[in-house]
């Protein structure tokens, strides 16, 4: 039986579905963005006191972190981020400190950076208490250690290291587990969170957590004045550096960060944490589960883990487990070892399933491509025979493609090499159907865009005219460049225009494309989708639409879906047979309400 959380608490979140990157941003809550646009409205209708009743949103938000902290607000003070408390914790040690190599860079640039400490590298892999006692010295002062690991979620035993460490310091990063994970974070010395992960406090949103050991042993080297004992008096001196954490203050945070913080730690209390820590520990298990039916492996280290997951797949890259996921609308976030996905305690059962789906369509066979009809014109029927031998003679790693736009949208008559994996009687490209449904068919030289598994390919597109200079058909041209290939100087996207898709994959490392927004080719990089069926092209296509339109369907109105009709119109939906009934479902209107709003549309 799942574990039960508030509705109080998940009624306050409305992430897309297939949503599973936690780990890297946290969807804030209504109560946060609500908070925040009050704040900023606040600050708008400024007044006598408007700075002052602001400002008191610091003593909320610590009290919170305290209270979960189990602490007391004398020792808590706030930050934009960890980045400036782990700087401020090694500029302020005189020493050693153990850090494992693998850590993420936020804690390990500090150390290295403090000119004041000496840096002893723990091997990549888990922190576990074996591993620092091992590496324990004399000279070492203080252990640094993130609570759960960026990429595999291996969970540190906190309460096992504050005995390993003794009486070092036991300094912790804990923005991969604070809040949805049940830790005794009383057992660390310095407790350093963001608020944008796991928190879902949004940017700008953090705390620093001080021991009374840390506080005796650590100089507080970047103390503000609004650090400094009675830090409103304006007296032309330098005052000495305040009592307890608030010493550690550089200046005012954001009455508006600090707000959407106490908002978003005050929903943390209201679930409870141990709670969450079981929801998303159950989440995790069941994505872990459907990793395991389709063939893969779950990289784990040790039996302690939070809700982090990393896998592979077998004899699949990572970049191609990763494309495939984006494509069934899956956020994740994809290295070059593995996909990591991250859920949360609101991650819907449709998540997981949509996850489970697509992992099993990457472990199944590649769908069939459909028999290819006859060529519409002569100048298509004299080119096929010709399309092997063009593809032989370019050499090895080169594809070579003949469309008929007369077929469309089963378009692919003739194809030799398997760059895309296309067959004859697949569909063209996205950003070609576009194209043609705008009437925008010059030819295309010497692009880049990528192929299925995320390699950088070179493409050329000519159309093919007949007597009256009318397109009836194109040959592409794709190649592998291969290592150290600059590629070409002048690139060009092909400008797929409004709702043509892009990549569809945020933070996977890839530049967007540039599109200048007038029908033409513009200089930079195409990314366009290669789908092995129509079917796939279809439901890629309306899946971007109703994205760009940015309304989830259940909540549209008549303007949004007449919006997602014309995106999806010059994006050359409507030339694929049946589209409008595909359309109509995913909508929930008749074909005959798509028609209407294609006739709105069309003027």
């Amino acid at each position: 039986m799942a574990t039960r959380v508030p509705s109080s608490y998940l009624v306050q979140f409305h992430e897309p579905e297939g949503y599973l990157d936690f780990a890297r941003f946290g969807p804030p809550s209504h109560a946060v963005v609500e908070a925040s646009t009050r704040l900023l409205e606040v600050s708008a209708a400024a007044g006598p006191s408007t700075v002052d009743d602001l400002m008191r949103q610091e003593l909320r938000a610590k009290a919170a972190a305290a209270r979960l902290c189990r602490g007391d607000t004398d020792h808590v003070t706030l930050l934009p981020n960890t980045s400036t408390g782990l700087f401020q914790v090694a500029l302020g040690l005189s020493g050693g400190v153990l850090v494992s190599a693998g850590e993420f860079p936020a804690n390990t640039y500090p150390w290295v950076r403090s000119p004041g400490v000496d840096v002893t590298w723990l091997p990549p892999g888990p922190v576990t208490p074996g591993a620092v006692r091992a590496a324990l010295t004399p000279e070492v002062r203080a252990v640094s250690v993130s609570a759960v690991d960026f990429r595999t979620g291996h969970r540190a035993d906190l309460a096992a290291l504050r005995e390993v460490v003794g009486d070092r310091l036991l300094v912790v990063d804990g923005i991969q587990g604070f809040g949805v994970v049940d830790e005794p974070w009383e057992a660390a010395d310095v407790l350093v969170v963001g608020g944008q992960k796991w928190l879902r406090a949004g940017w700008s949103t953090g705390f620093l957590a001080l021991s009374d050991r840390a506080l005796e042993r650590l100089d507080p080297v970047l103390s503000g004045w609004t650090g400094a004992e009675d830090p409103g008096l304006f007296d032309n001196a330098v005052h000495p550096v305040g009592e307890g954490a608030a010493g550690w203050s550089i200046t005012n945070l954001s009455p508006v960060a600090a707000g959407a913080l106490a908002t978003a730690l005050e929903l943390v209390e209201l679930a409870g944490v141990a709670a969450l820590d079981r929801r998303v520990a159950e989440q995790a298990g069941a994505l872990a589960e459907a990793v395991r039916e389709a063939g893969g492996e779950v990289v784990r280290a040790t039996d302690r883990h939070a809700g982090i997951l990393a896998f592979t797949l077998p004899d699949l890259p990572s970049p191609v487990v990763g494309a495939a996921l984006a494509e069934a609308g899956v956020t994740a976030t994809v290295r070059p070892e593995h996909v990591r996905v991250s859920p949360h305690a609101s991650t819907t059962p449709g998540t997981v399933e949509r996850f489970a789906a697509a992992l099993k369509g990457l472990a199944g066979p590649r769908p069939r491509a459909v028999a290819a009809p006859p060529v519409t014109h002569d100048v298509l029927t004299a080119l096929v025979p010709t399309v092997n031998s063009l593809a032989a003679a370019l050499g090895p790693g080169t594809e070579v493609v003949l469309h008929d736009l007369g077929a469309l949208p089963n378009s692919i008559v003739a194809i030799a090499g398997d760059l895309t994996g296309r067959a004859v009687g697949g569909p063209m490209t996205d950003l070609l159907l576009g194209l043609v449904r705008r009437g925008t068919t010059q030819d295309l030289a010497g692009y880049e865009t990528y192929a299925p598994d995320g390699r950088v390919i070179r493409s050329s597109t000519v159309f093919l005219r007949d007597e009256r200079g009318v397109a009836v058909g194109c040959l592409c041209v794709n190649s592998d460049p291969g290592p150290g290939d600059p590629g070409p100087g002048n690139q060009v996207d092909g400008n797929p225009g409004p709702g043509n898709p892009v990549d569809g994959n945020p933070g996977n490392g890839r530049p967007e494309p540039r599109n200048p927004g007038n029908g033409a080719p513009g200089p930079g990089r195409a990314v366009e989708a290669f789908p092995g069926d129509v079917d796939t092209l279809q439901r890629l296509l309306v899946e971007r639409a109703v994205d760009a339109v940015g309304v989830p369907v259940e909540l549209m109105k008549k303007s949004h879906k007449s919006q997602v009709v014309r995106v999806l119109d010059e994006a050359g939906l409507f030339l694929i047979r049946d589209s409008v009934d595909h359309l109509a479902g995913v909508l929930g209107v008749t074909r005959y309400t798509i028609y209407n709003y294609l006739n709105e549309v069309r003027g």
